[in-house]
Parts: structure tokens; C-alpha cells; sequence
């Protein structure tokens, strides 16, 4: 009995610290993740190295800075972390960016497959402790997720996962020859901000073929923080405009939810989803009254034309 006794205490005791030490690891987690805030300066540096094809013409390497992109928390909850990304342009400009959200031992992602399709994955069978980071475009359609744990080790703080995506923005309206990039990102966290380190494979994938790799690309956006009075303009911006956003967020995870494989349409009669989310944007601002249910239906009803599932 007293062996029992003591078994069991060892195990209440062990167990203890082991859940604890879980709980410290999730903060370390979320304070990486929420460490990516802020008014950032930023670098873009892509390379095309290497390509198994001969005759393969290489193109020319891409370099961009942004003097200044806000990084801001949108959303917080114990397992979900949203930021949304803001570019200053000067003269009083701002763009809506990307958007990141993480999501702690997330359930399910969408995974890219090519041509604007996405597929869903049950998450039921991923390792515990890992992150979901979802990347969203500018008017909140889906770009690309994927899953792995915070890394906190010999001095250093990074996440890092293999995923496919869309064709980035830099290139999408430029090359036809591939439709998939596969993607391994590390996000880093450093002492001045983080840095977000690619390896890319451009890849071309029919339904007939095997996949073709084109070439590989190395990639470095370095995000150096700066004093957050360089993001005025995108923090008066989002101001004025984040209850509009906030209400797209929640629609488009309406869509999300349903858990289905699905296809967004990048135009619908001729217009972008992007320009017309726009001009939504530009009538909230214009309505007294802003119903948040008339706004929600109105939006759902908007996305439905650009979404479809097969």
C-alpha cells in the first residue's frame, strides 16, 4: 500500500511539473509570436540558386525595402494570435498587407494545392505543442498554412515549416511557367526584430504529371524595428477602418468552418476580390448606421461569388 501510495505521489508530482513546464514553454511561444508586432523597416532579398533543367534562364534577382510596415495585434485569445501587416507608402498612403494568425494545436488547416484550390486537413493526428501559422492575402482570402513548434534553444527563437503557397505577389502577375511554390519558412526571432528566411521550390504541377521543379530561391525579409511614430499613417488608418475588417475576418471564417475543399476565384466579372473589398471598405465609411448584421450578410454575400466548393 505505502509502494502504491508513493508511486502515486511521484506521478502526481512529476506530472506536475511536466504540465508546467508546457505552460512556460506556450508563453515563450506566444511571446515570440506577439514580438513580431510593431513598426518594422524592412528588406526583401530573393535569389534563384539552382535548377536541375539545363537550359533553365534564371531571372533576375529581387531586392525591395519598405521604409516602414505596422505589424499589429488584432485578435488574442490562450491558442489564437491575430496580426495584421500595414505598409506605409508615404505622403499619408497606407496599404493593407498580409495577415498572419496562429493558432495553438489547431484542429484543422487548408493546405494549397495549385490554381486557387485548397484542400482540408484534419490536424487530429498532429504532435502537441505546435503552432498553426495561417497567412491570409490583402482582402482576407486564404494564402497558405502550416505546423510546427517554437523552436527556444542555444540563444535562439524560430519557427520552421515546409509548406505550398500560391505564386508570391512579386511574381504572380510576371511568370506563367509554374503555378506552386513550395515553401520552407523560418521565422526568426532576433534582437532587433526577426527575420523571415525562405527556401523556396518553384514548382509546376499539373493532374497529369509528376510535379516538375523549375528552380530553387533563397529568400530574406529582414524586419528591423523602429520607433512606432514611423507607422502613423497605418495606425490612423487602421483606426478608422478595422471594425470593417474585423467584420470580413468573421466571415470569411464562416467560410473556414465549413471545413470543405475550396477554390477562390481570383476575379468576378472582370474585378478583383481585393478592388471590390475595397470599395466595400470605401461604403462602410460612407454608412451612418453600419448595421453589423446587414454588413455581415452583405459581405458573405459578396464572398460567395469568388468562392466555390468542388
Amino acid at each position: 500500500m505505502k509502494l502504491y501510495s508513493l508511486a502515486l505521489l511521484f506521478l502526481i508530482f512529476f506530472g506536475g511539473l511536466h504540465l508546467k513546464a508546457q505552460e512556460n514553454t506556450k508563453e515563450l511561444d506566444r511571446k515570440a509570436i506577439k514580438s513580431m508586432c510593431g513598426c518594422f523597416e524592412i528588406d526583401f532579398k530573393f535569389v534563384e540558386t539552382f535548377s536541375d533543367i539545363p537550359d533553365y534562364d534564371f531571372h533576375d534577382r529581387y531586392t525591395a525595402h519598405a521604409g516602414a510596415e505596422l505589424a499589429i495585434l488584432v485578435g488574442e485569445e490562450e491558442n489564437k494570435i491575430q496580426i495584421q501587416h500595414i505598409l506605409v507608402v508615404g505622403g499619408g498612403m497606407t496599404v493593407k498587407h498580409w495577415r498572419q494568425d496562429w493558432i495553438y494545436e489547431s484542429d484543422y488547416e487548408y493546405h494549397y494545392d495549385k490554381d486557387q484550390n485548397w484542400t482540408y486537413v484534419d490536424n487530429a493526428d498532429n504532435e502537441p505543442r505546435t503552432w498553426t501559422q495561417k497567412v491570409y492575402q490583402v482582402d482576407d482570402s486564404p494564402r497558405y498554412e502550416g505546423t510546427a513548434s517554437w523552436v527556444h534553444q542555444n540563444g535562439r527563437t524560430y519557427w520552421e515549416n515546409a509548406t505550398d503557397a500560391p505564386l508570391p505577389r512579386r511574381e504572380y502577375t510576371k511568370r506563367s511557367d509554374y503555378n506552386v511554390m513550395h515553401r520552407r519558412n523560418r521565422q526568426e526571432i532576433t534582437t532587433e526584430g526577426w527575420i523571415h528566411e525562405q527556401d523556396n521550390t518553384k514548382v509546376l504541377r499539373t493532374d497529369s504529371t509528376a510535379d516538375q521543379t523549375l528552380a530553387y530561391e533563397k529568400g530574406v525579409n529582414t524586419y528591423k524595428r523602429i520607433a512606432d511614430s514611423n507607422c502613423q499613417d497605418a495606425i490612423d488608418w487602421w483606426e478608422e477602418n478595422q471594425e470593417f475588417w474585423a467584420l470580413v475576418r468573421k466571415v470569411w471564417s464562416g467560410f473556414y468552418d465549413e471545413k470543405r475543399d475550396l477554390e477562390v476565384y481570383l476575379k468576378y466579372e472582370g474585378k478583383s476580390l481585393i478592388k471590390s473589398m475595397y470599395a466595400l471598405n470605401d461604403q462602410w465609411l460612407k454608412d451612418e448606421v453600419r448595421s453589423k448584421r446587414k454588413w455581415r450578410k452583405k459581405l458573405k454575400s459578396h464572398i460567395e461569388l469568388y468562392v466555390y466548393y468542388p
